[in-house]
């Protein structure tokens, strides 16, 4: 006699699950989050409440075309809760065995079409006896794991219908997902049975076995826990007769090492804890090696060895002026600290974040200091770095593991209180494996680097006398927590005659040295120099300037090394010589009025650019397209220009049929360099106003500054660098907002000679200085 417990509709939405196979009568739990079941669940509320569930086929795990076996479990929701995080708890009942026949739809979830599997619950002696075997096996499972509850075997002999019996065992018991399916396909109570009892048989055998071993490995612990006793009085037995093995006489050294190190005393009592450990061990085990490792680290760091500053504040001030030239704020900072040093010897370590462009000379300063203050210098580069535990370092119950770079660099400098420099840190990258960054965070905060723990040493260790100086190339990728606990100063760009001087102070009598030459062999006029600067390098920083001399020195060194030469004196004229035709040009100077073409200034993390911007039109429709790989706030900005151009035409004579029969095209050159930033506001404008109006502009006016729609003209950033940068084009004049004018007369003389500076709060006024009449 065959039956169904429920009737099952014709179609079914599906939840396909790959590690689960669903039994009718069984009930599970489940949370579902995938958008995807969401709506399957949603379709099952809203008519008969079931879904079919199916157990997906190995093969086809995380494929987006699955694939799920033929046979499955129509499954009634019994409960459902929505929960906060938009997830949906069920709580699932199992009613009857289904087949698939054909798949209806796939979007925007599975339906198929289903064929409900009728149970037989009539028996007769063969499947009365299989059921016996299979209460039996069940029962000598039980006994044998002990991880079941015994009360499942009273509830079975209550249940009469044989094939739940076997849907039930198969439900509870622990066996392989594809075991699982066949006792679900096999719709004859005869074979699934057979199928049952085959596994069940299989099951105990294997928990047999693991007994088996878990009894030996505790045989093993025991002897273990003999032969340490065994030891323990070996040793005492040594004690009395007066002889001494290798490991005691290693425990002795120890000691001795210890008590040199002069430890602080919660260090101490750790090493002692660990000596003692390693007393009792065998050097032949594993653990022997890691104790050994760490009581070394313990007694070579420098817990309480601290270098003795030097605050002689006159002598600190020549070795940073004979090191360096210019950089006045920072050397002040540091002239600073120094003297508050000197009265309150209590200070802790500053955290200073030199910014600035390539070459400028943060890391090489950093030694200055480190030399002037008579303390250690130790850096790391923090370029790249995603890991967490190069910060922090490992935990010792890893293989291999060792402290971070922060522990294993003062050791290896050996003083408590070294300059320490953590350079690159806005290039820090972050992955699964942590956030370096914030490891950071404790390590550059005074309040808490007194009590930093590496994971691998494990005790606190103080940080505060550290002096902490980390380098950047931009604070825009720094996180703002981190930001937050640095004091930033600045290193911007070197003008010309300050390249002139490192080089004639620095970097000429180094690289005389590097190739073996002296003041007999060559001479560098300063004229040879500015020829270089002007044009062979154009940097914020003296790194190609250096690299570029050494070029010279170097053919001057072939020449020496294979013939007798006289003394060579580089001039302006002989430079090319050297090094080849000029490699840049005076972009201005060399450039026609146009219509449409106007001169920008741009800042960059490596010093100032100048830009030009183009404007074209042609037929259309009034559309604006915008290219030169520009961000989001140079787009913004060219909307707003083009916004306050449209509203304002009558000033401009200007007609508004051009906005409504033209397509404007807005290009900045250089196109694979990104661009962004609303500095380009009126350089944006007077471009589209000269393509209007069809006037030229002067090329011999640059301008920067942030345009409103009213019109007015906001403040930027970056003023030195992009005055440099128009002196190094030729730029005669520039265009500066306003409110810039107290940054402006800031300024060293140096950076603003040569240039006249024309300052503005309205753009209409800019017009009557770029705009070539006639």
């Amino acid at each position: 006699m065959m039956e169904l417990s429920q009737r099952i509709p014709r179609s079914l939405p599906v939840i396909n699950l790959n590690n689960t196979v669903m039994f009718p009568y069984l009930m599970i739990p489940l949370v579902v989050s995938d958008e995807v079941l969401k709506k399957v669940i949603d379709y099952a509320l809203s008519n008969d409440k079931l879904i079919g569930i199916f157990l997906t086929k190995q093969e086809n795990v995380g494929n987006k075309d699955f694939e799920f076996y033929t046979y499955g479990t129509a499954v009634s929701i019994l409960r459902m809760l929505r929960n906060n995080d938009g997830s949906i708890s069920l709580l699932l009942q199992g009613v009857s065995r289904i087949k698939v026949d054909k798949m209806i739809q796939k979007e925007p979830f599975v339906m198929v079409e289903v064929e409900p599997m009728a149970e037989n619950i009539e028996d007769n002696p063969k499947i009365t006896a299989l059921k016996n075997v299979a209460m039996e096996l069940l029962e000598k499972l039980i006994n044998e794991s002990k991880e079941f509850n015994k009360e499942i075997v009273l509830g079975l002999k209550n249940i009469k219908q044989a094939g739940r019996i076997a849907d039930i065992i198969a439900g509870n018991v622990q066996m392989e997902m594809l075991d699982k399916q066949r006792i679900l396909e096999a719709v004859d109570l005869v074979k699934r049975f057979q199928l049952l009892n085959k596994y069940l048989a299989e099951l105990i055998k294997q928990v047999r076995l693991e007994n088996s071993i878990r009894s030996n490995i505790q045989l093993e612990m025991d002897e273990d826990q003999r032969k340490y006793y065994l030891r323990e009085q070996l040793v005492a037995i040594k004690k009395e007769l007066g002889e001494v093995d290798e490991i005691d006489q290693e425990v002795e050294v120890w000691k001795e090492r210890i008590i040199k190190a002069k430890l602080s005393d919660y260090v101490e009592e750790e090493a002692y804890e660990e000596l003692d450990r390693l007393a009792m061990m065998s050097p032949a085990s594993a653990e022997y090696s890691v104790i050994r490792n760490y009581l070394e680290w313990l007694v070579n760091l420098p817990w309480r060895n601290y270098s003795k500053d030097r605050l002689n504040i006159p002598q600190i001030e020549k070795i940073l002026d004979n090191d360096h030239y210019g950089l006045k704020k920072v050397k002040e900072r540091i002239v600073e600290y120094i003297a508050v040093k000197k009265l309150n010897k209590k200070l802790k370590g500053p955290i200073l974040c030199f910014v600035g462009p390539p070459g400028v000379g943060k890391t090489s300063f950093g030694k200055s200091i480190a030399r002037s203050l008579n303390r250690r210098f130790t850096r790391i580069s923090l370029g790249g770095i995603h890991d967490e535990a190069e910060i922090r370092g490992h935990r010792r119950t890893y293989i291999g593991a060792m402290p971070g770079k922060i522990i294993n660099e003062i050791k290896r400098c050996g003083k408590a209180n070294p300059l320490f420099m953590l350079d690159e840190v806005d290039k820090i990258g972050r992955d699964f494996r942590g956030d370096p960054a914030s490891a950071l965070l404790e390590v550059l905060d005074p309040e808490q680097n007194h009590e930093f723990i590496d994971n691998y040493i494990n005790l606190k260790f103080d940080l505060s006398e550290v002096m902490f100086i980390t380098t950047a190339n931009t604070l825009d990728t720094i996180p703002p927590a981190l930001k937050d606990r640095m004091e930033v100063l600045e290193f911007s760009s070197y003008v010309e005659n300050e390249k002139v001087q490192i080089a004639r102070k620095y970097l000429l009598p180094k690289e005389k040295k590097n190739n073996g030459l002296t003041g007999k062999d060559v001479v560098f006029q300063e004229s040879a120099l500015k020829e270089i600067i002007r044009y062979y390098v154009r940097e914020a920083g003296v790194r190609n300037l250096q690299r570029t001399i050494a070029s010279i020195m170097r053919k001057i060194a072939k020449m020496k090394a294979t013939a007798t030469i006289e003394r060579r004196v580089i001039t302006s004229i002989n430079v090319k010589d050297y090094l080849g035709r000029r490699k840049f040009i005076l972009e201005i100077a060399s450039k026609e009025p146009e219509v449409g073409v106007v001169t920008g200034l741009a800042w960059t993390p490596f010093g100032g650019e100048i830009l030009f911007c183009e404007a074209i039109a042609s037929p259309g429709k009034g559309d604006l397209v915008l290219t030169g790989l520009l961000g989001d706030v140079m787009k913004e900005s060219a909307s707003i220009a083009f916004s306050y151009i449209k509203g304002n035409f009558k000033k401009f004579d200007i007609s508004p049929e051009d906005f409504r029969k033209l397509n404007f095209h807005i290009h900045l050159p250089a196109g694979a360099i990104p661009k962004d930033g609303p500095s380009a506001g009126i350089t944006l404008t007077t471009a589209v106003i000269s393509l209007l109006t069809n006037r030229k502009i002067k090329p011999d006016i640059a301008m920067t500054g942030e345009i409103t729609l009213t019109g007015k003209v906001l403040p930027v950033g970056g003023l030195k660098e992009k005055l440099l940068a128009a002196k190094r084009a030729g730029v005669k004049s520039v265009i500066l907002p306003k409110e810039n004018k107290d940054a402006y007369e800031e300024l060293d003389k140096d950076t603003v000679s040569d240039i006249n500076v024309i300052f503005i709060s309205d753009y209409p006024e800019i017009l009557k200085y770029v705009v070539i009449d006639g």
